[in-house]
């Protein structure tokens, strides 16, 4: 199906480690392409050649066989196929099959970016010709952060696996990434967003749950990040090493379209509160921002200016502030459907919308006397706000508020001081004027077996079908 615009879809095979197994791998896109249809391109991750001596090889140098699409390929990953790479900024090796380089950037005519990053992690300065190191990583960075509103890459290769890829997501089983996954592969995911992160090496397939790129209710909405693991080319296990998708370069895509969120998306598991990437090695000349949990940010400081320009400035701002306690540790969301700690078997429906829905068991005026009352009786005072009168006039910058606003238009407001109780709320909704059900304002005395809110979600769920319009054609 046709873009807007005209342009189509390119369509993109991604293999795992071949190992010199070429016979395999491109007998395998060959089938693909019958079944399927052509498609634009093959992009190989980990290793393309194998350690020994490569028979089959031969015949794609010499030009007895041709690849069937054109391909491209990293690095070496190890000292004996490094031979194989004549040319560090990349080249084309036989026909059709061509070497990206150690790092850079390919931008096709169709707007696609691939990043891509060859080899494996190393401390050493300058690293082998089959590692990469901090440098490397901080060049790759700089080039494409430096670009004019950039917003991501469309594909991110690297041999290596991101260090704690699995964070808030799916398990990769026996695959532990804080031995082997590389952390400056997770700075360099964290920082260019790549739409799709191809990686090798582990010899399994793994993918994982879709992660978000921005911080929800203080980010705009950005595109999601997917990470894909494969396995090496005709694994006995016959685990999944080809990997066949459709992308539309995110240059071509309308903004609404390319920020669509998938129920199952996560939290980033390469990004901190202050938007820095954690659990990684640093790059040269960065520092780490201090870690602060908090929900919303309710600073007036300018979006984009970082917290602390100089050193001198961050020394007198924590001169004056009193000693804080150290931070709690994160956890995985409640709420997030593809979080493990989520109770899914609670959930009635899922939808993109919220709609009022009128209620016959008490009167907008129940509703409000209900909450002047219990105010009065917690000694607040809920001001009416008049028709016409703007909200930001009556909340001054940084102040919260607790804010009713009721089906008639009218709409009741109090600043929150201190000692406001937190289940003001649930204690109205509760009361007899509203639900009736006053034993009901403490959560605790709500609590069920699972067996118990197993049943109870799944008559409600009946008895909401007729009215579920998340479900409707």
């Amino acid at each position: 199906m046709a873009a807007p615009g005209g342009r189509r879809p390119l369509r993109i095979l991604a293999s795992g480690d071949a190992e010199g197994r070429l016979g395999a791998l491109f007998g395998r896109v060959e089938a693909a392409q019958r079944k399927s249809g052509a498609f634009d391109l093959l992009l190989c991750v980990g290793n393309f050649f194998g350690s020994a001596q490569d028979t089959e090889w031969e015949d794609y140098q010499t030009g007895r066989k041709k690849a069937p699409i054109q391909t491209y390929i990293l690095g070496a990953n190890n000292e004996e196929t490094v031979h194989r790479f004549p040319d560090i900024s990349g080249c084309e090796l036989a026909e059709n099959i061509t070497y990206l380089g150690r790092k850079g950037v390919f931008s096709g005519a169709s707007g696609l970016q691939i990043a891509y990053l060859s080899g494996v992690e190393s401390l050493q300065e300058p690293a082998p010709a089959h590692c990469f190191s901090s440098k490397d990583v901080a060049d790759l960075k700089t080039s494409l952060l430096s670009t004019p509103k950039f917003k991501g890459v469309d594909i991110l290769l690297t041999s290596c696996w991101p260090r704690g890829v699995e964070k808030f997501g799916n398990s990769p089983g026996d695959v532990d990434t804080k031995k082997c996954g590389s952390g400056l592969v997770s700075v360099l995911a964290g920082s260019l967003k790549p739409r799709y992160h191809f990686s090798g090496l582990q010899k399994i397939y793994y993918e994982r749950l879709p992660y978000r790129n921005h911080a929800v209710l203080q980010e705009s909405a950005q595109h999601v990040s997917r990470f894909i693991a494969l396995a090496s080319v005709g694994n006995a296990d016959k685990r999944k090493y080809l990997y066949a998708f459709s992308i539309l370069p995110m240059s071509s895509m309308d903004s609404s379209e390319l920020v669509k969120q998938p129920q199952d998306v996560t939290e980033n598991p390469f990004r901190g509160p202050g938007g820095w990437v954690h659990g990684a090695q640093q790059l040269p000349g960065a520092e780490e921002e201090p870690m602060h949990q908090f929900f919303f940010d309710l600073s007036s400081k300018p979006k984009g200016k970082k917290r602390h320009s100089e050193g001198q400035a961050r020394q007198q701002t924590q001169a004056k502030r009193p000693p804080c306690k150290p931070p709690l540790p994160t956890a995985a969301c409640w709420f997030c459907l593809a979080s493990p700690e989520v109770e899914k078997h609670l959930v009635v429906s899922i939808g993109t919308h919220v709609v009022p829905v009128p209620q016959d068991c008490c009167t907008t005026d129940d509703i409000k006397e209900a909450f002047i009352i219990h105010a009065e009786e917690q000694r607040m005072e809920l001001l009416e706000i008049p028709e016409h009168s703007a909200l930001k006039q009556i909340v001054q910058p940084r102040t919260p508020y607790f804010y009713v606003e009721l089906d008639t238009g009218e709409k009741l407001f109090h600043r929150i001081e201190r000692h406001f109780p937190l289940q003001f709320g649930r204690e109205v909704l509760a009361s007899e004027a509203i639900l009736g059900m006053p034993d009901r304002a403490d959560w605790r005395s709500c609590q069920m077996g699972r067996e118990e809110e197993g049943v109870a979600a799944q008559a409600f769920r009946q008895a909401f079908a007729p009215f579920d319009i998340a479900q409707e054609d």
